[in-house]
């Protein structure tokens, strides 16, 4: 049973030129660790062309990019010294941004602001909003983040924001509850206030680095999607008309050809979001029809492999149901703020063990 219950509605297609795109970096697109002094050292000193991508996140994002959108924005919490680095590293992948925010580290420790390394919420959220007030006209977005921290209640905040549902004394609350430092409430209260009202977010997407229970993000409503690899918000944008179906198929090809990822992969992963209620007849039509116009030379090596997907779904479409839209759940982000990082503390807990 859906834990908010709410009024149904058709989905509505996206407009591609009308949509803004945020990516975080760390175990969203790379393949970061952090979890030790001797992790972050060797994140530190890493080339670029040593620092691993997320299997399928540059195909996606390149993807994402040929249908020219209004804007792809990158917003990461490494700091600001690793700029080259990382720039270095996304032009490698063939990756373009309007917009790519690192986090001012060494600027706020210089200003005794210690509590600012480890303040995602507040550093975040100032990033999001001040980018969303320099928007010149309202536009939906589509917000790409993990499950290592807090991404999924920080967008969740955001959103609702922008959309006039977070009033003044709960942001207070919220700020104060992840001890931002009491000097940038008032500056994020004033930005808060300044956002144009528009009701935008149309999905944000998690990537399970730790492996959290995909049941933790249920407070969040089904704006929030988790994923365990990339062919699966390929497969969403599709049903959500973002994407074309032969974009899906060659971030799939991508994936089965550098990963190894077999037909029973990809259709596993594309029925655990049809279950979760994000894909549905729409998007397997697209993508069984691109499969069968197009070429099937341009999948290399990854053909037979997306054959037998192809196939697998046409034998299941009779059983796909249409999307439909949920609206979003009320939430309280006072108290679900405790219970997310209790969350993101666990996580952090089987990484550790995971690599001992």
């Amino acid at each position: 049973m859906d834990p908010h219950p709410a009024t149904r509605v058709p989905v509505a297609p996206l407009d591609r030129a009308r949509l803004v795109y945020r990516w975080d970096l760390d175990k969203t697109y790379l393949r970061t660790e952090f979890d030790t002094v001797r992790d972050l050292l060797k994140t530190a000193f890493e080339k670029p062309d040593q620092k691993r991508t997320v299997p399928g996140a540059a195909a996606l994002l390149r993807e994402l990019q040929a249908t020219n959108p209004a804007s792809v924005f990158i917003l990461s919490g490494s700091p600001e010294q690793m700029r080259k680095v990382l720039e270095a590293k996304l032009r490698l992948d063939g990756i373009q941004w309007d917009s790519f925010t690192l986090k001012p580290s060494l600027k706020k420790l210089l200003r005794g602001r210690f509590r600012f390394l480890k303040d995602q919420v507040g550093y975040k959220l100032a990033a999001l909003l001040g980018a969303r007030v320099e928007l010149e006209e309202d536009l939906d977005e589509v917000l790409f983040g993990d499950d290592a921290e807090a991404d999924a209640f920080i967008y969740s905040l955001y959103s609702d924001i922008c959309a006039g549902r977070v009033a003044k004394e709960t942001l207070v609350a919220v700020l104060e509850r992840a001890r931002v430092h009491e000097d940038d409430i008032p500056d994020l209260v004033r930005m808060a206030e300044d956002i144009r009202t528009y009701d935008g977010t149309r999905q944000i997407f998690i990537h399970l680095d730790r492996v959290s229970p995909v049941a933790v993000f249920n407070e969040f409503g089904s704006r929030v999607c988790p994923i365990y690899n990339y062919f699966q918000p390929a497969c969403v944008l599709v049903e959500e008309g973002a994407l074309d179906g032969d974009a899906a198929l060659r971030v799939g090809a991508e994936i089965v050809i550098q990963h190894a990822f077999s037909p029973d992969a990809l259709i596993a992963s594309f029925m655990d979001v049809v279950r979760r209620g994000h894909v549905g007849g729409g998007a397997a039509r697209h993508i069984i029809e691109a499969f069968e116009s197009g070429d099937r030379a341009r999948y290399a090596g990854a053909a037979p492999a997306l054959e037998g997907f192809a196939r697998d779904v046409e034998r299941r479409l009779p059983e796909l149901a249409e999307v439909e839209a949920v609206t979003h759940p009320e939430i309280d982000y006072v108290g679900l703020f405790t219970r997310d990082k209790a969350r993101a503390r666990a996580a952090r807990g089987r990484a550790r063990r995971r690599n001992r």
